[in-house]
């Protein structure tokens, strides 16, 4: 009896599952606008700001999730928190895989970069280094870096006010060799920071949908470099070497740093000492080279496009920045530059940050994320073999959130001067799930540090021609993975003689590594 019982229950939830999985099948697609056949949506997807078509797609057929056909893959944009959140933090097991990437991974060689790998045990091995060295109890850390770093950009800024965008780049790029490396960059027109800038470059170039066609038709990459029409091989080859050595100078000048026995503190002289235990050596001296790679390509255009965004915020809204200005002025000594400590008590400052990260997010569509399996989601069904996109863009320009969300306003974060916790945070741009950016809390306290400091020595204003007109900015931005702001002038003058004397005073200051 209890067998006949135990079969039939089992006969019964496998017609269950049978029916439901037809049931689900049946399921319709995410809504999405009217395709063409084969081609699917390929020209209607914008080749630039995709992110601003894929919002107004959303908002024309009201829903936070549409569906797109490109050439026969299904891709899925997400455009609200709740969404993202429910599907790629909630079901993050089948959500955090990648697609493949034929132009940058397979034939430029950006396979050693964290962001792009597959999800599994080699991408684990690299996150839990990054996690190792980032995690939010270790950024901490890195503070008195920052300070130094933020001093030096301060310096740099008074002695040079015009070539504001090269200082910025010139210490973002310098701090993040100290803190993968441990190698004391000097000079401007340093070979590794050229070498970075000159591969990101290229990496971004070769990102921009629909920008080659072995993207779409994988296959191609085997077709030879002498083929009419290959000449995307023949530039994958040029990328490659250049990508290649910006992963593996630097580690190799870290090596030779570490083996000296004087090595400062580092990633890589860090990792490095973990070796002698290791079992495989040679995977794991893998492992350390791609993430310090992985740092360093990274870690310096997010902020140098995150404070160029600030200085265009500051030009739009000068009442920000008084605001701003008059919080640190009642808060710090006479005499005394922001610190750490004082973040606590300067909320509108913060509310600044969060509203340069909302109002233009660095990574308006982030890295796309991959769905190996069939999924369903409030009576949607998303195909296996769909690439998933959240929409970071239309998450902060979400106006029931983020009322009149062009505009830019820090006082949307605060509530009678404190941070209003109903406000959510613009976590978004650091990506969901597992593959959230593990240096978000390094990079935001770099931020924080640079935009308090700049904000309590210097006035931003809109610069002035030789004719005596004032010279607006286009606050028009390079599309691509990364967003930048295009080249704009504007006016940097210390707010004092007083505050020149304190940037200066700052001149013996000292790695320290």
């Amino acid at each position: 009896m209890f067998l006949t019982v135990s079969i039939f229950t089992t006969i019964l939830a496998v017609l269950c599952g049978l029916y439901l999985r037809r049931n689900r099948s049946r399921w319709p697609l995410p809504p999405g606008p009217p395709k063409l056949p084969l081609v699917g949506h390929l020209f209607q997807v914008p080749s630039t700001f995709q992110w601003e078509a894929y919002f107004d797609w959303s908002k024309q057929y009201n829903s936070d999730v549409i569906h797109l056909d490109v050439l026969g893959t299904s891709m899925i944009i997400l455009s609200s928190a709740k969404a993202a959140t429910d599907l790629l933090e909630k079901r993050s097991a089948i959500y955090s895989d990648r697609p493949r990437f034929p132009m940058v991974c397979e034939l430029m060689g950006w396979d050693f970069n964290v962001g792009f790998m597959e999800y599994g045990e080699h991408w684990r091995a690299h996150r839990r280094l990054f996690h190792n060295v980032f995690h939010i109890e270790a950024a901490p850390l890195f503070r008195p870096k920052e300070l130094i770093a933020t001093h030096e950009l301060l310096r740099c800024i008074l002695d040079d006010p015009d070539a504001v965008m090269s200082h910025i780049r010139h210490m973002s790029g310098k701090f993040i060799m100290h803190v993968a490396y441990g190698i004391d960059v000097k000079e401007k027109d340093d070979i590794y920071l050229n070498l970075a800038e000159k591969a990101f470059h290229d990496l971004v170039d070769a990102l921009i949908p629909g920008r080659f066609f072995v993207d779409a038709f994988p296959i191609l990459k085997y077709v030879p470099e002498w083929f009419p029409g290959a000449g995307f091989r023949r530039k994958a080859k040029e990328w490659r070497s250049l990508a290649r050595e910006m992963r593996d100078k630097p580690f190799a000048e870290a090596k030779r740093i570490v083996a000296t026995g004087n090595a400062p503190h580092s990633f890589v002289a860090s990792a490095q000492g973990t070796l002698e235990d290791c079992p495989d050596k040679e995977y794991q001296e893998e492992v350390i080279r791609g993430t310090a790679g992985t740092m360093y390509a990274a870690g310096v255009d997010g902020t140098v496009s995150t404070i160029a965004t600030f200085i265009l915020a500051m030009l739009s809204n000068p009442e920000a920045q008084k605001k701003a200005q008059a919080e640190l002025d009642s808060v710090l000594k006479p005499g005394h530059l922001p610190d750490f400590d004082d973040e606590p008590s300067l909320p509108y400052v913060s509310a600044v940050l969060k509203e340069v990260l909302r109002w233009r997010p660095v990574a308006p569509l982030g890295i796309p994320h991959f769905l190996q399996v069939e999924d369903e989601y409030r009576e949607y069904r998303f195909p296996a073999r769909s690439i998933v996109i959240a929409n970071a863009w239309a998450i902060l320009h979400d106006e029931t959130m983020y009322p009149d969300p062009d505009a830019f306003k820090p006082e949307r974060f605060l509530l009678n001067g404190k941070p209003n916790p109903a406000i959510r945070s613009p976590d978004a741009v650091f990506g969901f799930g597992r593959r959230i950016c593990p240096g978000r809390h390094m990079a935001t306290s770099s931020l924080w540090i640079a935009i308090a400091s700049i904000l309590a020595t210097f006035d931003i204003t809109k610069a002035v021609g030789d004719d005596g007109r004032v010279i607006e900015p286009t606050y028009e931005y390079f599309p691509g993975l990364a967003v930048a702001p295009l080249p704009f002038k504007c006016s940097m003058k210390p707010r004092s003689p007083a505050a020149a004397e304190l940037i200066q005073a700052t001149g013996n200051e000292e790695y320290g590594l």
